[in-house]
C-alpha cells in the first residue's frame, strides 16, 4: 500500500518538475519519469485489486484514472520527441 502511494505522489513531483525544466531535453526526461510512475502506479492498484487486499469495485476509479494519465503521460512524451 505505501508502493502505490509513494509511486502515485511520485506522477505529480515530476511533471511539476518538467514544468520548470531547463530544456526540451530535460523537459521529456521529467515527463518521462512521470509516465514510469503512472505506468508504476497502474500495475499495483490491478495487483492490489487481484489479490482482493481492496476490492476492485473501490479500486476501479483510480485504476481508471492511473490508465488515462498513462496514455496523457504517452501522448505527451511521443509529442515533445518530434
Amino acid at each position: 500500500m505505501k508502493q502505490v502511494l509513494r509511486s502515485g505522489t511520485a506522477i505529480g513531483s515530476h511533471v511539476e518538475e518538467g514544468q520548470a525544466s531547463e530544456s526540451k531535453k530535460d523537459f521529456i526526461h521529467k515527463y518521462s519519469l512521470a509516465l514510469k510512475e503512472a505506468r508504476e502506479t497502474h500495475y499495483w492498484l490491478r495487483l492490489l485489486a487481484a489479490a482482493e487486499v481492496v476490492p476492485a469495485a473501490r479500486l476501479e476509479p483510480i485504476t481508471q484514472e492511473a490508465n488515462e494519465l498513462v496514455a496523457i503521460l504517452t501522448t505527451i512524451c511521443k509529442k515533445n520527441r518530434e
